[in-house]
């Protein structure tokens, strides 16, 4: 797979980085394994926007994806690799020795017609789902549980891999890709190897129609607003924020602000806390 650039022939083309799509061998999704999904568009139950900037976009199906891989010891076969409109990453559509067919993530450098399976005495092989306590040290893993019998909960986007460091007791240590190292129980299941589709982190939308189509509307920056519709506005001109720091809408604290509880009860399983990054130097908005 490799990415797309493309001339400078219109505004929208200057900019455009996307994936060529070389890797997607299944044109048409497997009916069987796809459902409608009401679209929210950022609203609760009773109508009222809670995730603002959303709604719109193109119709989608939601394709079912098994995070348990929990058919163990039943070999199956890549299929097809498909593409899925809800995740980054890819589909790998596999054909079971008993005859049913299921989408998994798509591990990088998995080929149609190669053959996974999952279980505990399953071999070390890219894309074979196994407990911790049987991945040896040193190997990458994605799709990994939280709890036994959960499913996949962590490491699951594109080109996304953890790391297992250590095994002590009824415990696993990980390397998460953000770079947090974290205790994991040793009967979770996790599949080998790292999610494909990694070039997707070098593509750009190159224009705001695109981020239309998925659902996202424009926001718009507070300090351009008038003073009773964010603590940013008013002023004349481009006045600064008039305040120690950046804040939400609402009045609360914005960007850098650590928002985890101090006892929260998972802080035990934290061996050592994920490196922080500014909202400010990844390209964060203003609130």
């Amino acid at each position: 797979m490799a990415i797309r650039k493309y001339r400078p022939n219109t505004p929208g083309t200057r900019t455009l980085v996307v994936t060529d799509f070389s890797d997607i061998t299944g044109k048409n999704r497997e009916r069987g394994l796809v459902v409608s999904k009401h679209r929210h568009k950022g609203r609760n139950n009773r109508g009222v926007i809670t995730c603002r900037h959303r709604g719109g976009g193109h119709k989608r199906l939601y394709r079912i994806v098994d995070f348990r891989r929990d058919k163990h010891g039943v070999s199956a076969k890549v299929a097809a690799i498909h593409y899925d409109p809800h995740r980054n990453a890819r589909l790998a559509l596999l054909y079971y020795t008993d005859g049913e067919k299921r989408y998994i993530l798509a591990p990088a450098n998995v080929a149609v017609g190669q053959s996974v399976i999952s279980g505990p005495d399953a071999p070390i092989e890219n894309g074979n789902a196994l407990p911790l306590s049987a991945i040896p040290l040193g190997s990458s893993v994605h799709n990994v549980e939280l709890y036994a019998g959960r499913g996949g909960q962590m490491v699951r986007t594109a080109g996304a891999s953890a790391q297992v460091m250590a095994k002590e007791g009824d415990y696993v240590a990980l390397k998460l890709p953000s770079t947090e190292v974290r205790l994991v129980r040793r009967e979770c299941y996790a599949t080998l190897g790292e999610v494909g589709n990694a070039e997707q982190r070098n593509t750009s939308l190159g224009k705001a129609g695109r981020k239309r189509w998925l659902g996202r509307r424009p926001q718009v920056r507070g300090s351009v607003m008038n003073p009773c519709d964010h603590p940013h506005g008013g002023g004349e001109g481009r006045a600064p924020i008039g305040r120690s720091g950046p804040v939400t809408p609402w009045g609360k604290p914005a960007l850098g602000l650590k928002t985890r509880k101090r006892n929260k009860p998972s802080n035990r399983f934290v061996l050592r806390k994920r490196r922080r990054t500014s909202k400010r130097s990844r390209g964060g908005r203003d609130s």
